[in-house]
């Protein structure tokens, strides 16, 4: 069955085939996939490079190294859809790759993705001396994309921040610190729907 979607991944002749496609091949939630729905996301095809994304998450850890081993590529659309998969499966594998791109990407939505992402690695599958400083180091990048110039990457970074603090294996010192920079967000973000998100943080984390 998956070969069969894969072959129509390969030889779909419009926009609208390959998506459906992709598609088609995503809900399959096959390991044989992985690579065909990796070379999507080279393709100039938006729709089906989401379809694609869609499926890698919902396979999870099997696609974590097919992805990263994909990421010097010199495709930056495939990077950077490459980027919002490893966001969104969460695999501690990816921090190195979150921690870069939320820092230093030029595409703001890459950067939203990984902000976001950053508040929801698994850190579970980490091993235990590891967590903590991969953990500041997340702390210290969500607060560098907090003061970021779009507005949508501030808005994750709080979410971020909160997710980051509410996470079930955080043995933190910088809660405050989180704290400080939320209150900071909420009275002077000079977006309201980003105050409002700091101050939703705070409430939820119930630090202040």
């Amino acid at each position: 069955m998956a070969l069969e979607l894969i072959q129509a991944v390969e030889q779909a002749d419009s926009s609208e085939g390959l998506l459906n496609s992709v598609k088609a091949l995503a809900a399959a939630s096959s390991q044989q996939a992985i690579p065909t729905l990796i070379t999507v996301l080279g393709y100039n095809n938006p729709g089906a490079a989401v379809a694609a994304v869609d499926g890698l998450i919902q396979l999870g850890e099997a696609a974590v190294l097919p992805l990263l081993e994909q990421l010097d590529g010199y495709n930056y659309g495939a990077r950077a859809w490459a980027v919002r998969a490893l966001a969104g499966i969460g695999d501690p594998r990816g921090l190195e790759i979150l921690l870069d791109a939320a820092a230093n990407d030029f595409a703001l939505s890459v950067r939203r993705a990984a902000a976001r992402g950053l508040g929801t690695i698994c850190w579970e599958l980490m091993p235990a001396e590891q967590i903590a400083d991969a953990q500041l180091r997340a702390v210290k990048t969500l607060q560098q994309a907090s003061r970021d110039p779009e507005w949508v990457v501030r808005y994750a970074a709080a979410g971020g921040l909160q997710a980051l603090a509410g996470a079930a294996a955080v043995k933190s010192d910088w809660l405050a610190e989180v704290s400080a920079r939320l209150e900071e967000i909420a009275q002077t973000d000079e977006t309201a729907s980003v105050r409002a998100r700091a101050l939703l943080a705070k409430q939820k984390l119930s630090l202040g």
